[in-house]
């Protein structure tokens, strides 16, 4: 709430009118995501990538678990060759883990990727509606009132950008 009243604060600001003069509009984009059947089936497809991905990691950890608990168990009783190839062993198991991971869940990784790729299409729609909404109601600022305030429709003439740019350039 209070980012709401800081941004509506430095709007007045830099535009120079009143509340009356602006027409300002919110949407709760986590409502939308919720009730769009399209989002849902984007969610349902990743969650589905997601379990099979876990189901994996599960097992390439609970294999690395039994050879630890087999090395732990024999160490005292093995050769000095023997145990350095079965530390090895455990080394590469734990780096194949990590890399699994990182290639799935990290932060470039496959589940990313797909997030990009399965939700961009949905709030494309999302943000085509809200804009033509924005322009039929006549509002000059749309906000989302989920998490942080992010600005998602505002007429070009309230757009300060270049001034801004221009503003840095000179700094």
């Amino acid at each position: 709430m209070k980012h709401l009243k800081y941004s509506l604060l430095l709007i007045l600001l830099f535009t120079g009118f009143s509340f009356a003069q602006l027409k300002i509009g919110y949407v709760d984009s986590d409502t939308i995501m919720d009730k769009l059947p399209d989002a849902q089936d984007a969610r349902q497809k990743l969650d589905q990538m997601i379990q099979e991905w876990q189901t994996e990691l599960t097992k390439l950890e609970n294999d690395w678990k039994q050879k630890y608990d087999e090395y732990d168990k024999r160490k005292l009783i093995m050769t000095d060759q023997t145990r350095a190839e079965m530390e090895q062993q455990l080394v590469q198991l734990e780096q194949n883990i990590s890399k699994y991971r990182e290639e799935k869940f990290g932060t470039n990784g496959e589940l990313f990727l797909k997030q990009e790729e399965v939700m961009k299409p949905v709030q494309n729609r999302v943000f085509s509606a809200i804009e033509e909404i924005a322009k039929e109601e006549d509002f000059d600022f749309v906000f989302d009132r989920s998490g942080d305030i992010m600005l998602l429709f505002a007429k070009e003439e309230y757009d300060i950008t270049a001034q801004v740019l221009d503003k840095l350039k000179l700094e």
